[in-house]
């Protein structure tokens, strides 16, 4: 169902000429997206499927430098921090995600642009459009899978379930604002999975997206 209060935008970029799927997930922190991530990679290598799981920041220079300051993002300054996330996305692409797309790969990213959208959209220093702009380079994903849940039962998670100190990212009022930002956002591309039940009724809703989709990618390559 369509949301009536939908931001909609123009693509970033159509696909590029590939033969893998590149699945993305996103959604606020505590939504229990690496974990789905985790079952996913399983049902498709148990499927035949080549798979790598990676993510953003990457393990890359500048996702390295980027995740040093999740505690104390106060060091740099809001520009600075946009373009170690756009370097990174670029380092990641070129490195990474695209030559084992190449390959015929599927790739599962945990985090990709829509993040930063909704991330450094939440600082309230750059509008929509302009975040946009900055990643027309990254090509779209297949599927988004957005993971959704109350910011409460996120928190919840963390500070429980993980047993972690909430990061800068992570903070109350700062996910309530990413998470209104995600809720608005539409792409023919992007599907919610509410993430509020358990994990093997999130896993069953996801494999019912990915299903059609690898199905078309392989007589797609048949083809080919």
């Amino acid at each position: 169902m369509t949301n009536s209060t939908a931001i909609t935008y123009p693509t970033v970029q159509h696909n590029t000429e590939r033969q893998g799927l590149f699945i993305v997930f996103e959604g606020i922190d505590g939504t229990g997206k690496t974990s789905q991530i985790t079952r996913l990679a399983s049902f498709l290598k148990t499927s035949g499927h080549d798979v790598l799981t990676t993510r953003e920041p990457s393990d890359g220079p500048f996702g390295k430098r980027l995740r040093s300051l999740f505690y104390n993002r106060k060091e740099i300054s809001k520009d600075e921090e946009l373009q170690l996330f756009l370097d990174d996305r670029k380092d990641h692409l070129q490195q990474i995600i695209l030559p084992a797309l190449k390959k015929g790969t599927t790739v599962l990213c945990d985090r990709y642009f829509l993040s930063t959208i909704a991330y450094q959209g939440a600082t309230g220093h750059f509008t929509i459009e302009e975040l946009l702009a900055r990643n027309n380079f990254a090509p779209e994903p297949d599927i988004a899978l957005l993971l959704t849940a109350p910011v409460a039962i996120c928190i919840e998670r963390i500070t429980r379930g993980r047993k972690e100190k909430p990061n800068d990212f992570e903070q109350r009022a700062f996910l309530e604002k990413t998470d209104a930002i995600f809720t608005a956002l539409e792409f023919p591309w992007l599907k919610r999975i509410d993430c509020s039940g358990s994990m093997e009724t999130v896993e069953q809703e996801i494999q019912r997206h990915i299903r059609p989709l690898l199905q078309q990618n392989d007589k797609k390559r048949e083809q080919n």
